[in-house]
């Protein structure tokens, strides 16, 4: 090689080796996108405890997250909680368990605490603290916060953030028909006299505003007085007479004002999420939402007059009655370091210190899962600046609020309860042959998977 190819060759060889990095560090980032992760962030105390937190939430959520994260890392020199973003969670958290190699603790927001607690991936939380403080703690949290996180009488998952729903209504609207708005109505029956009113057509007889239709059979089943689970008996009650009737009432406006017509109606309109959520344009005069809307509300339409209520009972049903889900937090089985990971828990959820914890649920927007949390200064604060938000805390500390059956096919069962509605709205079974055929379908769910086979555990397949 001349002295003239020398240098040429040099730099051959290093434009191939930054093409090379360039190259690897590309297909990392494909794999991490692959895999559904975003890369961990650096340590600061690398001298710490590590605490792996997997979350699902991004963007501008994904940031309140790591501000949690942050004043818990600055609250104590124990422990480092390290944030991740993991995609696909759920089956994600299962292999890494079955590999040996789980993270400390995960949020999750889907229905999983049953079906992974009887496999034995999860760590009952209760047996972490001693029996009195689980006892106090119990007796602190609102009902649904508790019966959220429950299975076979062990707690699995601690809420950082429950969700209910309420009537949002539009008092122009009350006005423009000559009625009150301060006077909403008390009982179901008074909603569906006003639901008439409310309604609005054109020339041709098309909807060009829904005064207010049901969906989703699970929001109606509390207030009515119905249940899906007997708790005491561990027993399936999809075809109690009180959901048959929340079905039939929910068939009878749909019968009503059409259903093919609502359909089209709803075809034409926008998404449901924030700015487009056809409230804000007048397509609803009453809906019933989550408390999420307030916030989105104060952003996008802060000019907008509008008014929040508990949805009314039918005569002889339960006020204050609704379906409630929510976020979680869980410690899988094989967690490395399940003492950091309650740690953690106990901090951002407001077992540890509740006038802390306020701030964090304000962030977010989220319900809180005690009272104590509730009354805290600074989360009341956030209320008088969002007063509708008020009555979903109301809400909230109800003992009439449900939560999904905790049973191992939870994700199954609610998909049967949406097909039993539809098949009924459709009128292709009346409400009570689609409860049944719902009813028959998760018990032989729960029949593939095993359950009934074996002591107490049977009593799970008994239908009523």
């Amino acid at each position: 090689m001349s002295d003239e190819e020398e240098p040429t060759s040099r730099r051959r060889l290093l434009l191939w080796l930054v093409r090379g990095l360039f190259i690897a560090a590309a297909a990392v980032g494909m794999l991490w996108l692959f895999l559904g992760y975003e890369p961990p962030e650096e340590r600061r105390w690398p001298g710490r405890e590590k605490v792996v937190f997997w979350h699902m939430w991004t963007s501008n959520w994904a940031e309140v997250v790591r501000r949690i994260c942050d004043r818990f890392n600055d609250s104590q020199d124990r422990y480092e909680v390290v944030p991740l973003t993991v995609f696909g969670g759920s089956l994600k958290t299962l292999i890494a368990t079955s590999g040996g190699d789980p993270p400390d603790c995960m949020a999750q927001w889907e229905a999983v605490i049953p079906a992974w607690a009887a496999r034995g991936a999860l760590t009952p939380l209760d047996t972490l603290m001693p029996a009195e403080e689980w006892r106090a703690l119990r007796d602190r949290m609102y009902p649904a916060v508790r019966d959220i996180g429950m299975y076979q009488d062990h707690f699995y998952g601690l809420s950082t953030g429950m969700n209910v729903w309420a009537v949002y209504y539009r008092p122009e609207y009350f006005r423009q028909t000559g009625l009150d708005p301060d006077k909403f109505p008390e009982t179901l029956e008074e909603l569906d006299a006003l639901s008439d009113r409310l309604f609005q057509y054109d020339k041709d007889g098309r909807i060009t505003r829904i005064g207010f239709t049901p969906r989703w059979l699970v929001h109606y089943i509390a207030t009515f007085g119905g249940s899906l689970y007997d708790p005491a008996t561990r027993q399936i009650t999809f075809t109690n007479p009180k959901n048959v009737e929340a079905l039939e009432w929910i068939t009878s406006r749909a019968d009503r004002y059409g259903f093919e017509r609502i359909l089209q109606f709803e075809s034409g309109l926008s998404t449901t999420m924030a700015a487009s959520w056809p409230f804000i344009s007048g397509a609803y005069a009453m809906v019933l939402d989550g408390q999420w809307r307030v916030e989105q509300l104060a952003k996008y339409a802060p000019e907008l007059e509008y008014r929040v209520a508990p949805l009314p009972p039918p005569k002889g049903g339960k006020p204050l009655a609704c379906w409630s889900n929510g976020n979680f937090t869980i410690i899988p089985s094989g967690a490395r370091n399940k003492a950091g990971a309650w740690a953690f828990m106990r901090f951002w959820s407001g077992v540890d210190k509740p006038e802390r914890a306020a701030e964090f649920y304000t962030w977010g927007g989220w319900l809180p899962i005690t009272p104590d949390v509730a009354a805290a200064p600074r989360y009341q604060a956030y209320c008088a600046t969002y007063p509708h938000f008020r009555a979903f805390l109301q809400i909230m500390a109800s003992p009439n609020v449900q939560v999904t059956p905790p049973v191992p096919v939870q994700a199954y069962m609610m998909s049967r309860l949406t097909w039993a509605e539809d098949a009924a709205l459709r009128r292709h079974l009346s409400p009570r042959e689609a409860l049944e055929q719902a009813a028959r379908e998760t018990q032989r769910e729960l029949e593939n998977m095993g359950i009934g086979r074996e002591g107490n555990r049977k009593e799970m397949l008994n239908v009523k």
